[in-house]
């Protein structure tokens, strides 16, 4: 399956992709003139906590969990072991046009957990409408679920409640009784969930040695007693809340 979107020429904040056609996708068709942008951010080179340091390199173990407790770093991929060539991991799903990090913190599989919260809504004449809960990104105005990176050693499950209630209730800039209050209504909806996809993600971030993948989950309120509690709001990426 080719991807598209991660080949886009245009790299947010950074210099133009490499040209990929749909027949030169794949790293095993041969393409000799094949030139990459090597591009990795300032942001990313600057070592922060949440990115790998290339200084390092040789230190990573890659398709395992790697590190100590409790900062081990799941570099496995949910679509299976992934090449490594001269020192680097290679995109499973090809060619991209950029190699390095660019935005990614992590050479290889970059972990997030994308939480799909709905409930059904009736409406004044009686029908039901399905209502899934949307956050406006900052960053490019689009709209898109409440979800966001993995943290080294949190569990997939609790990435996915927090990054809701960052993202969608404004956890992050509540006082001290109101995440006490949020925190109760997020454990309440999140009990149970149902794992709706888990793997490689067609992002515009995407490099030849860095790539997204997720698990996305559904938290399906069925009687709106939970979800009808909330009070939405915009924080973390978010620039405004939908239901």
């Amino acid at each position: 399956m080719s991807h598209t979107v991660a080949r886009k020429i245009q790299y947010t904040g950074g210099p133009d992709k490499f040209l990929v056609p749909d027949d030169k996708v794949a790293f095993s068709i041969p393409w000799p003139e094949y030139a990459p942008t090597d591009y990795t951010a300032q942001s990313v080179l600057a070592k922060p906590e949440w990115a790998d340091d290339k200084d390092k390199l040789a230190e990573i173990k890659f398709n395992v969990l790697d590190g100590v407790k409790p900062k081990q770093v799941n570099r496995a991929s949910h679509n299976g072991t992934y090449k490594i060539v001269d020192g680097l991991p290679q995109n499973p799903r090809g060619r991209t046009g950029m190699k390095g990090r660019g935005l990614l913190g992590h050479f290889g599989p970059n972990h997030a957990a994308d939480p799909v919260v709905s409930r059904w809504k009736t409406l004044d004449n009686g029908e039901r409408v399905l209502e899934v809960v949307l956050i406006k990104r900052k960053d490019c105005g689009e709209w898109a679920i409440p979800g966001g990176m993995v943290d080294a050693g949190e569990a997939v499950s609790m990435a996915a409640k927090r990054e809701f209630g960052e993202e969608a209730l404004d956890a992050v800039d509540a006082d001290a009784e109101g995440k006490i209050a949020i925190e109760k209504q997020v454990d309440s909806l999140f009990k149970n969930g149902e794992e709706l996809y888990k793997g490689y993600v067609d992002d515009p971030r995407n490099t030849d040695n860095a790539w997204m993948e997720t698990v996305a989950m559904n938290f399906h309120d069925e009687t709106g007693d939970v979800f009808g509690k909330f009070k939405l709001a915009a924080g973390g990426d978010a620039g405004g809340g939908a239901g």
